[in-house]
């Protein structure tokens, strides 16, 4: 008995992708192999660290562990999407200020950058920052370098970033008063 194709030639989980149509990518940051030791040997299972975002100002990130890599990604993913945060940017492509995270032993400093500067920032940051769709920024992590807490406050950060229009909102004045008069015009333009 002959099997029809899959339409597209492609797997089932990027079919259900497709339908939903929320256009997120996920990057995996890191894999964890741990060892249960019981009678008659090792039980491994594996924990995954995953990053999801939109490239347009939500990300995500999740943590998930299972006997199987795919099912530890899966469930890291599943987590990644239900915890995404929206974060302003400044012409959709850098952060409109510097700011520090804390989260454990990790800190990290971010700073907004020039066009045209890249992204400068170590693995775990790296791929927020490709997930969230900034372009250019300045990134320096301090103390930790274990992924997770690397992660967790480059979220910390970035819950911390505030637009132009929301800090004058917030404060009940113009967006002109907050940042000047020339550069008041052309946030309240290029605001995202």
């Amino acid at each position: 008995m002959a099997r029809e194709p899959r339409e597209g030639g492609r797997g089932g989980r990027e079919r259900e992708r497709d339908r939903e149509g929320d256009d997120l990518i996920d990057k995996l940051v890191t894999i964890n192999r741990v060892a249960k030791v019981v009678k008659g040997g090792r039980r491994f299972a594996f924990a995954a660290l995953v990053v999801v975002g939109d490239q347009k100002g939500r990300v995500g990130y999740g943590a998930g562990k299972a006997r199987e890599v795919p099912e530890a990604i899966r469930k890291a993913t599943e987590r990644a999407k239900r915890t995404m945060i929206r974060v302003p940017m400044k012409e959709g492509r850098t952060l409109h200020h510097d700011v520090v995270g804390h989260f454990g032993a990790g800190n990290v400093v971010l700073r907004s950058a020039e066009a045209g500067t890249g992204i400068i920032a170590g693995g775990p940051m790296r791929a927020v920052f490709e997930s969230l769709g900034i372009g250019d920024v300045v990134a320096k992590s301090l103390g930790s370098r274990n992924p997770h807490n690397m992660v967790k406050a480059t979220f910390a950060a970035l819950e911390r970033c505030a637009s132009p229009r929301s800090v004058a909102n917030r404060r009940g004045k113009k967006v002109s008063d907050i940042l000047g008069k020339r550069e008041g015009a052309a946030a309240e333009v290029a605001d995202v």
